[in-house]
């Protein structure tokens, strides 16, 4: 078995080298990780001192694994499922199983060539798990005495040691050839020799891979550097500079109206009532500008408290005056000094409200 498995990996080794690099070069994608699916199908035949030849049985199996890297995978491999037994002199016996086993994958090629990528490739295979064995009414029901003939199912170890042979034909396709040495339980035949029994499954498969990524671009060739005599520097250009234009400065339009009262008066005169007209004009002609109006009253009369109350009453009233007249009250400000703000120097102009519009 060693011989054959390393005749193959020479062979396969001497077939991809001169293929290899050109190969490797062409692809458009890392050669790992990927994760393939496997579906296999051939012969199988389990050791015993019977004629092997006429224990040879179909099997098929399917698997599911992934390459981390260009040389290491693993996968879950599953098949069986005819199997046949006999003894001497002449009778054979049918029953069935199943092999789970979860396997190592080792690339001979990649581990031990120059490349991350041959289209032929050499796996060494080895991994552990169960073997499901059951149906085995033919022998018990041949009048034969086997004393360790099992009725029901069966459940034993398996270890498998094996080799594959298997060449990518496209980026997500590949075909192999298989051969695989599995170490079962001794009874798992029926037939007990102190020794574990070993089954030899030979077959052929087809494996779909997928998940590759990507190739990075390669680096752009850097640009040649050309170096060239530096020519003569120009005559200083002069150029003038033009005055810069002076911003123009938009003086936002304002107005002031005073509004005087007699002795104790709140509301507007008659003789007031234009400059409060004109406000109003002034107001709807510059939406944009607000108002404050803030009422007085003189020092010489009255007393501070009094006197609060009736420059309160003044700016009120006029604010009163604009609003019915259709301004906005949000674009109104009342205040009241009373007589603790002097404006004028003269006493009786004190009794005023000043309106400032801006």
């Amino acid at each position: 078995m060693k011989k054959i498995i390393a005749v193959a990996i020479l062979a396969t080794l001497t077939l991809s080298a001169a293929r290899a690099q050109s190969a490797a070069e062409q692809l458009d994608y890392k050669p790992a990780p990927y994760m393939f699916i496997g579906l296999q199908g051939g012969g199988q035949t389990t050791f015993t001192n019977y004629d092997q030849m006429k224990l040879i049985t179909p099997t098929a199996s399917i698997s599911f694994g992934a390459f981390f890297t260009p040389s290491v995978g693993a996968r879950l491999h599953v098949n069986g499922i005819w199997t046949r037994s006999g003894f001497k002199p002449n009778f054979e016996y049918n029953y069935k199983y199943v092999t789970t086993n979860l396997d190592l994958l080792l690339n001979l090629c990649t581990l031990f060539g120059k490349q991350n990528y041959y289209p032929l490739n050499v796996y060494l295979i080895g991994g552990i798990g169960l073997n499901y064995a059951w149906d085995n009414k033919e022998l018990l029901n041949s009048g034969y005495n086997m004393p360790y003939a099992w009725e029901g199912h069966r459940l034993s170890h398996n270890a498998r040691v094996g080799a594959m042979l298997d060449y990518n034909f496209a980026k997500h396709w590949s075909v192999n050839l298989e051969v695989s040495a599995n170490s079962l339980n001794d009874r798992f035949n029926s037939k007990y020799s102190t020794k574990d029994d070993w089954m030899l499954t030979a077959q052929v498969g087809l494996a779909y891979k997928f998940g590759y990524r990507a190739k990075p671009a390669p680096a752009p060739a850097p640009a040649p550097v050309v170096v060239e005599e530096p020519a003569p520097a120009p005559a200083p250009v002069v150029v003038r500079e033009e005055p810069k234009p002076q911003p123009v400065v938009v003086k936002k339009p304002e107005m002031q109206t005073e509004i005087f009262y007699e002795i104790r008066q709140t509301a507007i005169a008659k003789s007031e009532q234009t400059k409060v007209d004109n406000l109003i004009s002034f107001l709807k002609a510059n939406p944009e500008t607000k108002v404050t109006v803030t009422g007085y009253a003189d020092a010489g009369t009255g007393n501070p408290n009094i006197n609060m109350k009736y420059s309160k009453q003044r700016a009120e009233n006029v604010a009163k005056a604009l609003t019915n007249a259709g301004i906005d009250a949000a674009r109104i400000t009342v205040d009241a000094k009373g007589d603790t703000v002097q404006p004028f120097s003269e006493n009786d102009k004190n009794r005023v409200t000043i309106a400032i519009a801006k």
